[in-house]
C-alpha cells in the first residue's frame, strides 16, 4: 500500500485558522478539490475555515480484493472516493477504506480548530455520512448536497451510537435529481430520520447540482448549528421559499 498522501486547498492561510470552525468539503465522483471550494465564497466567512480535499483514486479505478487502503498515487482529470457502478453500488470495504483515509487526515489536523463539519456533494456525501457513522461524536455537523447515505448494516457503522449524539444534518436535493436512484434516496431519508437531528429540503430545478437558495440555507445552517447563532430564516419561510421542508421527525 502506498503511504497516504493528501491534496487539500484552504480558504485561509495557516496562521489564520486556529480557533475557527473547519468545514471539510468532499467533492463528487469524477470531480476534484477545486470544484466545491468555489462555493465557500458564498458561505459565512467569520469564524470558518473551508478546506476541500481531493479524493484518493483516479476516476474509474476498480476495487481490488487485495487492497489495503484507498489511496492510489496517480494524476487524473477527475477522482473518486471509491469505485461505483451505474446503480451507485460499491464494495463495502472500498467505502470503509475511503472513510478511513479521510478520518486519518482529520484526526491528524483537527487540533487548531474549534470543531470539524463535513460538507459532501453526491459521492462526497456518501463519504461524509460514512465517517460520522464510524466515528460518532467527532464531528459538529454534516451538510449533504445531492447525495446519499450508504445502505449497509456493516459493523463499521455505529448508527445507534450516532443516534445518541443528535448530530445536525442538512440534506438538500432536487426531487427530480436524475443521478441518485430513488431507492437510495428513500434509504437516506430513513437513515437521517432515525439516527440524526436532520432537515431535508427540496430545491426544484437544481437537478444534480446546487442552487443559490440552497447555499444560502446551508450558510444559515452552519451559523445556527455550528456557531450557535439565532436563525435568520425560520423553518416555515424555508418551506415557502423551496416548496418543501422536512424535519427529521417527519
Amino acid at each position: 500500500m502506498s503511504e497516504n498522501k493528501y491534496v487539500v486547498e484552504y480558504t485561509r492561510p495557516e496562521n489564520e485558522r486556529a480557533g475557527t470552525h473547519l468545514v471539510l468539503m468532499l467533492h463528487g465522483y469524477g470531480s476534484q478539490e477545486h470544484d466545491l471550494l468555489s462555493l465557500a465564497a458564498h458561505l459565512p466567512q467569520e469564524g470558518f475555515t473551508y478546506a476541500s480535499m481531493r479524493a484518493p483514486q483516479p476516476v474509474g479505478t476498480q476495487f481490488s480484493a487485495d487492497s489495503t487502503g484507498a489511496y492510489i498515487a496517480a494524476d487524473a482529470i477527475g477522482y473518486q472516493w471509491y469505485p461505483l457502478n451505474q446503480q451507485l453500488e460499491s464494495d463495502q470495504r472500498a467505502i470503509e477504506q475511503a472513510s478511513d483515509y479521510v478520518l486519518e487526515w482529520v484526526r491528524a489536523n483537527r487540533e487548531p480548530y474549534a470543531s470539524v463539519t463535513l460538507l459532501g456533494f453526491s459521492q462526497g456525501m456518501g463519504i461524509a455520512t460514512s465517517m460520522v457513522r464510524h466515528a460518532p461524536g467527532e464531528f459538529a455537523a454534516v451538510v449533504g448536497l445531492s447525495g446519499y447515505a450508504v445502505d449497509s448494516d456493516s459493523p463499521y457503522f455505529k448508527d445507534e451510537e450516532l443516534k445518541k449524539t443528535e448530530l445536525p444534518v442538512f440534506f438538500g436535493r432536487d426531487q427530480e435529481d436524475p443521478v441518485i436512484p430513488q431507492e437510495i434516496v428513500n434509504y437516506t431519508y430513513d437513515w437521517i430520520r432515525k439516527y440524526t437531528d436532520g432537515i431535508k429540503v427540496l430545491y426544484a430545478g437544481a437537478g444534480h447540482g446546487v442552487s443559490a437558495m440552497e447555499i444560502r440555507h446551508v450558510g444559515e445552517f452552519l451559523e445556527v448549528k455550528v456557531q450557535g447563532k439565532e436563525p435568520r430564516i425560520r423553518a416555515q419561510k424555508v418551506a415557502e421559499a423551496t416548496g418543501t421542508a422536512e424535519g427529521s421527525d417527519s
